[in-house]
């Protein structure tokens, strides 16, 4: 069996990588692809479908398997969201096709899947809006901080159409956004408690590997250090990293709390994470991928449904059971620290601009 770093290795053999020069022109990829987890396990998919992976895939599995790349657990809420909605399209497309999820990063970092999606090695996958950033730059302004008030603020936004004709900006990279997800508000977490910024002055925080995150966390006081996520725990344990920032779910699945125990609602950002698929992928399924489009818009409601379901659960689990100091924070001066960045970013274009104006309009 492959272990996960030569089977990524193959993959790449098959897709050429290119240097970012600006959304809009079809050769972009995802620049400084990161290191693939080393505590990934599984056999990367080279064919169609993989044989003995049923707890990976939906109940009923299609003519056509479409490989998805997720870096976190299978048991995440958003990796259920997609199994869930593998089920539907097998349903109405006739068994013609279904979802097949490789959780953990067997299919590589989230930058390298998103290089194999342009691609067309790896039909589909789940990819921050940071990586996307990477190809799109007007990408900062739906994962800048504190844009989106709640939950229910980002849920009603991404269930809308209103941000649609500013995600088709991807096409022409060679992929396309169905759905968008999130898991919640990301919080900083450290061995030590975090109150005010100062607290982080000089602390390398690891971030998204985003400029938009670097300068997030400059203007929070510390040290933005981007890497891939798994990377992230051992890091910590070896002192290379202060501390990191994630939401509660993903803090607590990939137990980083056994290296960092104070967990501080600075609640700075929302990150969407997004339902990618190559446009040629697309293309070759007729008019099964207007059925394909319509389902993954139709799961957005899930995933986020999923996710508020089970948040209470993990801080109750997190303070009660792992050892977790939650510290409650005055998120003002936070906000405060990070307007200017905000400013920045929504008037850089007519792009940024209309984008803003549709995020803060739905929280009306």
């Amino acid at each position: 069996m492959l272990n996960k770093k030569s089977a990524v290795a193959l993959l790449l053999a098959g897709a050429m990588v290119f240097t970012m020069v600006g959304c809009g022109n079809k050769d972009n990829k995802a620049t400084t692809a990161a290191p693939a987890s080393e505590g990934a396990s599984g056999e990367a998919a080279t064919g169609e479908t993989t044989t003995g992976a049923a707890s990976n895939a939906g109940e009923k599995k299609g003519a056509t398997v479409l490989k998805y790349a997720f870096n976190q657990t299978l048991e995440n809420p958003e990796a259920q969201a997609v199994l869930a909605l593998s089920d539907k399209l097998y349903d109405e497309t006739d068994g013609r096709y279904s979802i097949e999820v490789y959780p953990s990063e067997q299919l590589g970092s989230q930058a390298e899947s998103l290089e194999l999606i342009q691609a067309g090695t790896v039909e589909m996958g789940m990819v921050s809006n940071s990586i996307i950033e990477a190809v799109c730059p007007d990408f900062a302004i739906t994962g800048a901080p504190y844009v989106y008030e709640s939950d229910a603020h980002q849920k009603k936004l991404f269930e809308s159409d209103a941000l649609d004709e500013f995600f088709a900006m991807t096409k022409d990279q060679g992929f396309e956004i169905i759905g968008v997800y999130s898991l919640g508000a990301r919080n900083v977490y450290s061995t030590f408690p975090v109150k005010t910024p100062a607290d982080l002055s000089g602390k390398k925080i690891r971030v998204m590997q985003s400029d938009t995150m670097i300068k997030m966390m400059e203007a929070l006081g510390g040290i933005g250090t981007p890497m891939a996520q798994g990377e992230v725990y051992t890091a910590i344990q070896a002192g290379t990293l202060d501390g990191a920032e994630n939401n509660i779910i993903t803090y607590t699945d990939l137990a980083q709390y056994e290296v960092a125990s104070e967990y501080s609602l600075t609640n700075h950002l929302m990150i969407p994470d997004m339902m990618v698929i190559s446009n040629t992928v697309l293309d070759s399924m007729g008019d099964d991928a207007d059925v394909l489009r319509r389902l993954a818009k139709e799961s957005v409601t899930d995933a986020f449904e999923r996710c508020e379901s089970l948040r209470d659960g993990y801080f109750e689990k997190a303070t009660k059971e792992l050892g977790v100091t939650v510290t409650e924070v005055d998120i003002k001066p936070f906000q405060e620290a990070c307007m200017e960045l905000i400013s920045e970013i929504a008037d850089r274009n007519d792009n940024t601009k209309a984008a803003y104006s549709a995020i803060t309009g739905a929280a009306k």
